[in-house]
């Protein structure tokens, strides 16, 4: 039996939901479920986006909480329309609390991003 390869949903463990939601909200993101527990469920043009508390998503699966948050090796990206929508996200990104790890630049063949880690850590590259 194959299985069609897919990305359908992405969850982030937060410190503070209000304060991630806050974040994603600054970049336009639309919170479709707010549930009591923390869960709030993000439509976006892609899959869908989900934050819950950080010991939630460890305590569901089965994951005992790290000493100290750190990076994960994973980085989320947002491709955008044009190399001026990516310096107004990574602006509205800063403005929100999110940390610019890596200001906006060219690369050689063509492609215009940056990097930014929300206020959880959790890093996006937002390119064009």
């Amino acid at each position: 039996m194959a299985v069609a390869p897919r990305v359908s949903l992405v969850t982030l463990g937060v410190r503070d939901v209000a304060r991630a939601e806050a974040f994603y909200r600054a970049l336009g993101w639309e919170v479709v479920i707010a549930a009591d527990d923390g869960f709030r469920l993000f439509r976006t043009s892609g899959a869908w986006l989900t934050l819950w508390p950080a010991e939630s998503l460890w305590a569901d699966a089965g994951i005992p909480p790290p000493a100290e948050p750190r990076f994960g090796g994973v980085t989320l990206a947002m491709n955008l329309d044009s190399r001026a929508d990516v310096d107004d996200a990574l602006a509205i990104a800063e403005a929100a609390g999110g940390t610019v790890l890596k200001p906006a630049n060219a690369l050689e063949w063509g492609m215009y991003h940056g990097h930014v880690a929300d206020p959880d850590g959790h890093v996006w590259e937002i390119a064009h």
